[in-house]
């Protein structure tokens, strides 16, 4: 790093070097002809013309006035007149000098005022020039990052207030029918109730969402890490998911051994698999098959989930796993679009990774889990 840095400021420190030794020949070559000057009395000439012209004297009063003022200090006028010659080369040195220092001080305002443009510098601190801009760059970055991210929350309260406004309402309206309808029949009275509580859990599934959203967010969860049989796991959650599958004539496939051990947090491994196997639900055709397969592949197991629905395009398909970003723009009220960024959180807890490929109708979502993790 330091052969580096010197490296990067070779320019300046030669010129910095050149103007030294301009400056220290230009106050020897001055104070040479000064003092050439006075030792070949070429200043007692001129003071005594001096006197005579401006005070009338005669050249003998002239010349014994500069005797007595100037000749018997000689010394010290020469001295003093080096002193001034070295002092004013001196400041004109550092007024140069110090303007590097300005131009650093007006790149430091540009970065602070946010100043549009690039910031430029003399040549001989375009390294400073670069990492200036870099800065600025980046700040820029963060800035419409952060224009991003209070977009997405903005999002994220309209979502909000859209999703949980629906079954409120429609639970609310039934509900206030049965108090006021006293001659309501015990068949419709208990179809109402039925629509009610199922628009009670469909917000309770709503909340539960976000609560989840937020609760992966934070930094300071503890895995509880066991050994499980991964493939007892989705056999068991495809046994949940049936009637969900008949209701659209899916069928579900497992292609993995019978016995394939993964260590790690199982509760929110599970998680996982719930999300992305109710997201292949949602978005399969009707009568079409979804596949869960894993394998070990090195050092890390492979675990893929493909189904059967319309192409995503690569522009949504980069963005599927970015909180609040749903595919659906037509807002299906069969997810909030937060399962995918959920299920990101976890594998990413569990320092794998988790990747999306969508082309001819197929769509896989693929984890990679190290078995060191």
């Amino acid at each position: 790093m330091k052969s580096k840095a010197y490296k990067d400021f070779r320019q300046f420190r030669i010129k910095i070097c050149l103007r030294t030794i301009a400056m220290l020949i230009t106050a020897a070559v001055t104070i040479y002809l000064l003092y050439s000057f006075f030792l070949r009395g070429n200043f007692a000439v001129l003071v005594v013309s001096l006197f005579q012209n401006v005070f009338g004297m005669d050249h003998i009063a002239a010349l014994n006035l500069y005797q007595r003022t100037f000749r018997i200090h000689m010394d010290a006028v020469i001295w003093l007149s080096m002193l001034l010659v070295f002092t004013a080369l001196f400041h004109i040195y550092l007024c140069w000098f110090t303007r590097y220092f300005e131009e650093i001080n007006r790149g430091m305002d540009a970065l602070l005022q946010d100043t549009p443009g690039e910031i430029s510098l003399s040549p001989e601190l375009l390294t400073i020039e670069r990492k200036m801009n870099l800065t600025k760059h980046t700040i820029d970055l963060q800035k419409s990052r952060m224009l991003m991210e209070e977009q997405r929350k903005n999002d994220l309260i309209m979502y909000l207030a859209h999703d949980l406004k629906t079954p409120l309402a429609s639970s609310i309206s039934y509900l206030s029918l049965m108090r006021d309808e006293k001659q309501l029949s015990e068949e419709l009275r208990e179809k109402y109730l039925s629509i009610s509580l199922s628009k009670a859990e469909r917000l309770e599934d709503l909340i539960n969402e976000f609560l989840e959203i937020a609760k992966y967010n934070l930094s300071n969860i503890t895995l509880q890490y066991s050994e499980i049989n991964l493939t007892r796991l989705l056999e068991q959650l495809v046994y949940e998911f049936q009637p969900i599958l008949d209701q659209k004539g899916i069928s579900c496939q497992l292609e993995m051994a019978d016995t394939v051990p993964l260590k790690c947090d199982a509760d929110k491994m599970q998680r996982v698999f719930d999300n992305l196997l109710r997201n292949a639900v949602i978005y399969s055709f009707d009568g079409s098959n979804i596949t869960i397969r894993a394998r070990c592949v090195q050092d890390s197991l492979t675990i893929e989930f493909s189904n059967h629905g319309s192409t995503i395009p690569k522009e949504k398909l980069e963005r599927v796993f970015e909180q609040f970003y749903r595919l659906d723009k037509g807002r299906s009220t069969e997810g909030t679009g937060l399962g995918l960024a959920i299920a990101k959180q976890i594998i990413t807890l569990h320092n794998g990774t988790i990747t999306a490929e969508s082309e001819h109708d197929l769509t896989t979502f693929t984890i990679k889990i190290p078995f060191s993790a």
